[in-house]
């Protein structure tokens, strides 16, 4: 994006802007960090796969979360009303930036775990005050169509395709109702800002990207965190324990969705190897690693079918 083309999306938005900047960050859309001339910064995200209703429903529904005390920047709105803008005939939103680290791996502790697994809860828990929850874009149909597209592509990955499916078509057919209403659906790592308070502690400053929030389960949105941060070479059932702590403390998990873990988790780990293998594995020039191995998920997958998490559920059971 040059400086002109940012400085006529930042006028729709009342922003005098001065600089802009590629941000290398996300898989699927383009973001950018813009400077205003007030000194203000401000990120910017071009919708490369959304149109412009899902953009305004998902803007609109990141406004209503932030109302509700969900840490989380709202959308800035334009001069004329509403959150779109426009880039290249593409949707865009624009959000104040917000100072913070991305935790990597070996700084997770349980006590960030535990102000993860409270955060995640309080947004599951804005589900009946929000206007519109939108449907998912990774149910099971979604992904044997992406699964599809892959045996299509290269035959090289036939047998854990197969695998997948079958998975699928396993945990999928589970009929025991669960709690459920907005997710997040990607609470990764790098989908979370935090902040060192005076204190020295780690603070949880926000929660980032809901391009994939949707009506969905809420343990299965649980799992996907503990996939995400709860997990290395093998889940680490300390982190497992805080995040669950964290996450009872706000909304209190019922024993039907303690038992649906493993299940739910699964769903999880397939919905992850699938999508890295077509964004990542897919695209990846040949003789060149993806960036990210859907193997890793079919690795958590094998972990939760051995029984990992079943001393949890029993302690939590008991």
């Amino acid at each position: 994006m040059t400086l002109p083309e940012a400085r006529a999306i930042g006028d729709a938005y009342a922003l005098d802007v001065v600089a802009v900047q590629a941000l290398n960050a996300g898989s699927v859309n383009s973001n950018f960090s813009v400077h205003a001339r007030s000194g203000e910064r401000f990120f910017l995200r071009v919708y490369e796969e959304q149109d412009e209703t899902g953009a305004a429903a998902e803007l609109q529904m990141i406004r209503e979360l932030a109302g509700l005390g969900v840490p989380t920047p709202a959308p800035r709105e334009r001069r004329a009303g509403g959150y779109v803008g426009r880039h290249l005939d593409k949707p865009v939103g624009v959000h104040p930036w917000i100072d913070g680290d991305i935790s990597c791996a070996a700084r997770v502790t349980p006590a960030l775990a535990q102000r993860l697994g409270a955060a995640l809860a309080q947004v599951h828990r804005c589900s009946s005050a929000l206007s519109r929850i939108p449907d998912g874009r990774f149910g099971v149909p979604a992904l044997m169509r992406r699964l599809e597209i892959v045996d299509g592509v290269n035959r090289d990955y036939a047998d854990h395709t197969a695998l997948i499916r079958q998975r699928l078509h396993r945990y999928s057919s589970a009929t025991t109702p669960l709690p459920e209403g907005i997710i997040h659906g990607d609470l990764f790592r790098d989908n979370v800002l935090w902040q060192v308070a005076r204190d020295g502690q780690s603070e949880l400053a926000a929660l980032l990207d809901f391009e994939s929030a949707s009506k969905g389960v809420f343990v299965y949105d649980l799992m996907v965190c503990v996939h995400a941060w709860c997990y290395r070479s093998a889940f680490d059932l300390g982190l497992v324990r805080a995040l669950l702590r964290g996450y009872h403390e706000v909304r209190p998990l019922t024993p039907e969705e303690l038992l649906a873990m493993p299940s739910q988790g699964a769903l999880a780990a397939l919905r992850f190897a699938t999508t890295r293998l077509t964004d990542f594995s897919l695209r990846a020039p040949p003789g060149v690693e993806p960036v990210r191995d859907y193997r890793r998920f079919l690795a958590r997958l094998q972990a939760l079918e051995g029984g990992a998490l079943d001393p949890i559920i029993k302690e939590g059971l008991s």
